[in-house]
């Protein structure tokens, strides 16, 4: 049962959706009882990094988080947004990321002359950086479906274990210990995304 977290700001039928298409039993919740009660945690985001760790910090769901997952240590999986809620914080705004993983996130900023657009949209290859039971048994070269203004660092390239390049090389996915971050959409990247579920499901 992996349980997605509902703190008003996130996908959560498309995630929701995905899980049931791969025969993967999952529950939206903002209940904290039933978080607390949780096997594996998905984290989802959409939106604003300060507003997503106000609403987390100011219904209880944080407190709650960091129990199940630096105590009991259930895996959690943050995607998108999720993912950047998992660092120290975030150039978008001034709070405080929950600080699971030592990375910041970053705005992508390029020269006129570069012609990339942000937020970086549409599909991408990523590339294994460090070995990780969510990356297991991908097909070659794994596509994912990006919308993002911001990227994550982190400060020990053994945390990273998924690059992909946009302008040049950052970090698409990140790992630490049971805590594990996607930037890209999984549940809009059809076979790729339903392998990274069904990886995150057995762990």
């Amino acid at each position: 049962m992996v349980t997605i977290v509902d703190y008003g700001m996130g996908n959560l039928g498309s995630v929701f959706n995905m899980f049931k298409k791969i025969g993967v039993e999952s529950k939206i919740t903002s209940n904290l009882e039933e978080i607390k009660d949780a096997e594996k945690i998905l984290l989802p985001g959409v939106g604003a990094f300060d507003n997503a760790m106000k609403r987390l910090n100011d219904s209880g769901i944080r407190e709650v988080l960091d129990k199940k997952v630096i105590e009991n240590k259930i895996p959690i999986l943050g995607i998108c947004l999720g993912m950047q809620l998992l660092t120290n914080g975030s150039e978008e705004g001034k709070e405080s990321g929950l600080g699971w993983i030592n990375a910041n996130a970053k705005k992508f900023k390029f020269l006129k002359e570069e012609k990339l657009k942000v937020p970086h949209m549409g599909w991408n290859v990523v590339v294994k950086s460090t070995e990780s039971k969510l990356t297991e048994n991908f097909s070659d070269e794994p596509r994912f479906y990006f919308v993002h203004s911001y990227y994550v660092e982190v400060e020990n390239q053994e945390n990273a274990i998924l690059k992909t390049n946009y302008g040049f090389e950052f970090d698409s996915a990140i790992q630490h210990n049971n805590i594990y971050g996607a930037q890209f959409h999984p549940e809009k990247s059809h076979k790729f995304g339903m392998k990274l579920f069904e990886n995150f499901s057995k762990i």
